[in-house]
C-alpha cells in the first residue's frame, strides 16, 4: 500500500488511520501542490489532488473513503461501528459530514481569503463560509456535551475524520468559534500516540498553511 501525502492536507486522515491500525504502508511525502511541483503526478492521479492511495491495482483519492476502506478491509473493529450496531447510521453520518460539511467550507475560506491573487480574493465569500462553518460545527459541540467521542462510546474513524477538520481549522486560525467541548476534544485527539506518529511522518515537509 502506498499513500501520497502533503503536509496537513486531507491525506492526513488516512495517514492517521494507518498509524492507529499499525499496518505496513509506504508514505510518499510531496511538496504542495503536487500537480504543479511533482513531474508525472497527474499520471498517477489525474485530479491532481492529495491523497492518492494505491493498494495493488486500486487507486483511491477521497480521504474519508480511504479510511473506511482500510478499516473494513483490515477488520479494524476498534475503529469502526458495525452495521448491526444501533449507532451505525450516526457513525456514517459523521464520517461523510467531516468532509462535505466541515472541510469543504474551509477550502473556500482559504482559497478566497489567502491563496488567490489579491485581485481575485472574495472577502464576502470567505466571511459567508465562516458563518456557515460556525453553524455546522455546533453539531460537534452539542454531541460532546456528555460524550468523550462522537459515537458508539469509543474512538472511531469518525473521530479521525472530524478531528482532522478541526485540526485544519486550528492550523489556519478558523477556530475562534470553537466551543469548550470542541476545544477539549481536539486536544484529546492530538495527544493520541497515532496522531503524534502521523505528525512525525510528515515533519520534514514544509508547512502549507
Amino acid at each position: 500500500m502506498k499513500l501520497y501525502h502533503c503536509r496537513d492536507a486531507r491525506s492526513f486522515r488516512p495517514l492517521w488511520a494507518m498509524e492507529e491500525m499499525a499496518i505496513a504502508y509506504e508514505l510518499v511525502n510531496l511538496p504542495f501542490p503536487p500537480r504543479v511541483k511533482v513531474a508525472g503526478y497527474l499520471d498517477i492521479n489525474p485530479l491532481g489532488t492529495v491523497p492518492t492511495f494505491i493498494d495493488n491495482n486500486l487507486v483511491m483519492t477521497e480521504s474519508v473513503a480511504i479510511c473506511q476502506y482500510l478499516a473494513e478491509k483490515y477488520q479494524a473493529s476498534h475503529l469502526i461501528v458495525s452495521p448491526k450496531d444501533a449507532e451505525y447510521g450516526e457513525y456514517l453520518n459523521w464520517l461523510y459530514r467531516s468532509d462535505t460539511t466541515f472541510t469543504f467550507p474551509q477550502a473556500l475560506i482559504l482559497r478566497y481569503e489567502r491563496y488567490e491573487p489579491e485581485e481575485r480574493r472574495q472577502p464576502q465569500v470567505a466571511q459567508d463560509y465562516r458563518k456557515w462553518l460556525t453553524s455546522r460545527l455546533r453539531s460537534v459541540e452539542s454531541q460532546l456535551d456528555n460524550n468523550e467521542y462522537l459515537c458508539a462510546n469509543k474512538f472511531t474513524l469518525a473521530d479521525i475524520c472530524v478531528g482532522y477538520a478541526l485540526y485544519l481549522a486550528q492550523l489556519t486560525a478558523i477556530d475562534s468559534h470553537f466551543g469548550p467541548n470542541t476545544k477539549a476534544y481536539l486536544e484529546r485527539l492530538k495527544h493520541r500516540d497515532a496522531f503524534q506518529s502521523a505528525l512525525t511522518r510528515q515533519q520534514d515537509l514544509a508547512p502549507i498553511f
